[in-house]
């Protein structure tokens, strides 16, 4: 079965985790709503926050590499890992699910989806988009399409 990527990685999650992360990411909002000095601070952290996607391929790069590099010298057994992590990945890619998910959710890695969330829910918080409230659904719109694209221009 293939997985829309925006879900994947949740509906193959055990739902006390997702839970835990979702608790976690409304403590956090809840302490930066009575902090909102701090947002800016926060928001800076989510952009260097690494997505489990991203920390799945550089683990399975260090794998692939590293078994590589050590059947060049003689241990060719080792390429059995290279091929199972590359399996790994192509399963990852149909289903959303692959043995390190659930330990990287776990350890508290986020899809860049819950990441932008916060992110998000921050800019709320700190009032970005106030200036919207009042507009049209269209301007609206526009207005939350271009979000990204602004934060991106450095107008945090």
């Amino acid at each position: 079965m293939i997985s829309s990527t925006v879900e994947r990685v949740p509906l193959n999650t055990s739902e006390r985790i997702n839970q835990r992360i979702q608790r976690e990411m409304l403590q956090r909002l809840y302490y930066y709503q009575q902090h909102p000095e701090e947002i800016d601070q926060r928001l800076a952290e989510l952009d260097r926050e690494w997505d489990i996607e991203r920390a799945l391929v550089a683990n399975a790069s260090v794998l692939m590499t590293t078994s590589v590099w050590w059947s060049l010298f003689g241990r060719r057994w080792t390429l059995l890992v290279a091929a199972a992590v590359s399996g790994f990945l192509l399963q990852h890619t149909l289903q959303g699910w692959c043995p390190p998910i659930p330990a990287f959710r776990r350890l508290g890695f986020r899809t860049a989806t819950e990441i932008a969330t916060e992110r998000y829910a921050l800019k709320i918080l700190r009032g970005d988009l106030d200036a919207i409230h009042g507009s049209s659904e269209m301007e609206t719109t526009v207005a939350i399409l271009q979000a990204p694209s602004q934060s991106r221009q450095g107008l945090h």
